[in-house]
């Protein structure tokens, strides 16, 4: 018998929630929510955080093990511990209350991320919800039209094979392997991961398959970057490369 069975007790959430409970703290781990590593001034500057406050903050998430630090060169560089961390935040961020919005800056930020955002390291906002439900209406996705529904049970954040049991068809691996997907993740029996999207009633695509088309789209120079942190921008060419990828072609 596992030790661990006889010993552990009931999770402790409270524990846990408390870290996640400063919003300082909440807007540097949603800094960190796109897979990236940052030092502690970048972070302290994206987050909107005092460099005077940082370090104590990033302790709090170090010791409450949400964040991992690598040290390269000169500099401390922090990223979410694991996926399930970016997954806490996004569940968190669709039962959340809305914060009112006071400023342009605010409204410009809120607008960006909507329109186009990085959830941990796949697509997500407006971008990655018609993604999700192009591939679904060109036939290489399966299993749910896309659409949030709250009474469905199981159709939560990062719901692998629960609510919408989402999978590729045969056409849809044949044309994400000739787009340059690898063959590893172009199982047409697996369900696919998806994340209830904060910003869209709808879903969009995550795990393996979504961080490898988010990659992909990258590389080609489909979506960049934006200046708002975790934003991102369709360039031209995505737009043309999108719409072939989703109606098949």
């Amino acid at each position: 018998m596992d030790e661990r069975a006889v010993t552990d007790g009931e999770p402790d959430i409270a524990a846990i929630a408390s870290a996640f409970a400063d919003p300082r703290r909440a807007r540097v781990l949603m800094s960190l929510a796109d897979g990236r590593a940052l030092p502690a001034g970048r972070l302290a500057e994206e987050a909107g955080v005092a460099a005077s406050t940082i370090s104590n903050h990033l302790a709090v998430l170090l010791a409450s093990g949400l964040v991992l630090a690598e040290r390269q060169g000169r500099y401390r560089y922090y990223r979410l511990a694991s996926h399930e961390v970016e997954t806490v935040l996004e569940a968190l961020a669709v039962v959340a209350p809305k914060t009112p919005i006071t400023s342009l800056r605010t409204h410009t930020r809120q607008h960006a991320l909507r329109l186009g955002r990085t959830c941990y390291r796949h697509l997500a906002g407006r971008v990655g919800v018609e993604l999700f439900r192009g591939l679904i209406d060109a036939g290489s996705i399966v299993g749910g039209d896309g659409r949030h529904d709250p009474a469905l049970a199981g159709d939560t954040p990062s719901s692998p094979g629960k609510g919408r049991r989402y999978r590729l068809t045969p056409a849809g691996a044949e044309s994400l392997g000739a787009w340059g997907i690898g063959d590893e993740l172009l199982s047409t029996a697996r369900p696919l991961r998806y994340c209830v999207d904060w910003t869209e009633p709808a879903h969009h695509l995550a795990g393996p398959l979504g961080t490898a088309i988010a990659d992909r789209c990258f590389e080609l120079d489909w979506v960049r970057r934006t200046r708002v942190p975790r934003g991102v921008d369709v360039t031209e060419a995505g737009v043309a490369g999108l719409a072939s990828l989703t109606s098949g072609g």
